[in-house]
């Protein structure tokens, strides 16, 4: 459908955090060289919600967003850093690798909310014009159908994977570097944010932001 902007409502982690996850991407670029850097357009992040969203609408999607994030107790919003991890999003012979995080179950309820405010303005079957694309780049079919499919897949306890993605390694390299020891880390949020998405749920776009007070 046309007229409509894949986002990506999401936390922006701490400083520790970021060059955490900068470090971990530098290392999948090791494994695939061609892969995506974290960078100004590839913002390292905890997805919070993904929906198409009407584009002519996405000013009353931020006010909703923000009387959310008003309403919420951003201090309960906690998050720990467990293990590297990695899905098959489509890229034969690589896996894309994620640092995985524990939410708190404030986190739940606060998706909640979100998904409740957004959803007056939200559509299914968004095209490759919903995203950010590089000149000659298309959007894959995989990164279209999750964000089509992040409701109801991706909504509360035992569903919602909280990640922070950093980049793609081939699956060798990915069964080495996750059978190492990790070490666990506390991820404190620093803002709420929308993002438009690109390839591989990049957030590609700031749209809007909201910061946390420390």
């Amino acid at each position: 459908m046309s007229g409509l902007t894949a986002i990506d409502v999401l936390v922006n982690p701490d400083d520790n955090t970021l060059q955490r996850a900068r470090a971990w991407n530098a290392r999948m670029r090791e494994s695939v060289p061609d892969g995506f850097a974290l960078d100004a357009s590839h913002q390292p992040h905890i997805t919070t919600l993904q929906r198409y969203v009407r584009t002519g609408e996405l000013e009353a999607v931020y006010d909703a967003i923000g009387d959310t994030l008003a309403a919420t107790d951003t201090s309960a919003l906690s998050y720990r850093a467990v293990a590297i991890k990695h899905a098959d999003f489509g890229v034969p012979g690589q896996g894309l690798a994620v640092i995985l995080i524990e939410p708190s179950p404030q986190v739940y309820d606060f998706q909640a909310a979100l998904l409740a405010a957004v959803a007056p303005f939200a559509e299914s079957g968004g095209t490759a014009a919903a995203f950010v694309t590089d000149p000659g780049e298309d959007i894959s079919q995989s990164t279209r159908d999750w964000v089509d499919g992040y409701v109801p897949h991706q909504i509360g306890p035992e569903k919602y994977t909280a990640h922070v993605t950093v980049g793609f390694a081939t699956f060798d390299d990915l069964k080495a570097i996750e059978s190492e020891p990790f070490d666990a880390f506390d991820v404190h949020p620093a803002a709420v944010a929308v993002y438009q998405l690109g390839n591989s749920g990049a957030a590609r776009k700031l749209l809007k932001t909201w910061p946390i007070p420390n």
